[in-house]
């Protein structure tokens, strides 16, 4: 059986963050030829053209976690009706030097979590028409705008009962996504 490595990008830095939190959850719901596995942005510098062909340490070892990877998990929360700059940056960092993005090809799906009703609505609508440029095909359905309320997540970082067949249909839509991509 084939098994499949899934970059997941969360676009937070906050050590508590609901998103990685969330991120962690769903992933538990993933097949087992399915693997998961963060790739870190907190050490990626701001994107400058000048670095092109020469770029910093950490940006060669995202480019190459991210290169390695079959697909994308993102997961981001929304910042001022936005997806957060250092998102923004992770994906610049990988598009770059010009005709050479890790990003290119790559399957992709787009979670989010906030404390808001809205979830993060507009952090990824913004994200997925970055995504489309880069050429990654996006999971449409079903979006997942998550509130952050007691009970997403029970005591053990498990998704909570009231949101695990929603969630677990995600996670089936993304994994047969994946595989129809990379056949």
């Amino acid at each position: 059986m084939r098994q499949y490595t899934i970059a997941v990008v969360v676009g937070s830095l906050r050590k508590d963050s609901f998103n990685r939190a969330v991120a962690r959850a769903i992933v538990k719901l993933a097949p087992s030829d399915f693997t998961f596995k963060e790739v870190a942005i907190a050490s990626l510098p701001l994107y400058n053209q000048d670095a092109d062909g020469h770029e910093e340490a950490a940006v060669r070892q995202f480019r190459q976690e991210i290169a390695t990877s079959d697909a994308i998990l993102f997961a981001t929360p929304e910042y001022n009706r936005s997806m957060p700059g250092v998102l923004k940056n992770a994906l610049d960092q990988g598009s770059r030097p010009y005709g050479k993005s890790v990003w290119d090809g790559k399957p992709a799906a787009v979670i989010g979590v906030s404390p808001g009703a809205m979830g993060t609505a507009l952090a990824q609508q913004h994200l997925k028409s970055v995504l489309n440029f880069l050429n990654m095909p996006t999971l449409c359905q079903p979006e997942i705008y998550l509130q952050y309320k007691e009970g997403l997540l029970d005591a053990d970082g498990n998704i909570g009962e009231a949101s695990r067949g929603f969630l677990r249909g995600f996670m089936d839509a993304y994994t047969a996504w994946v595989k129809r991509h990379l056949a």
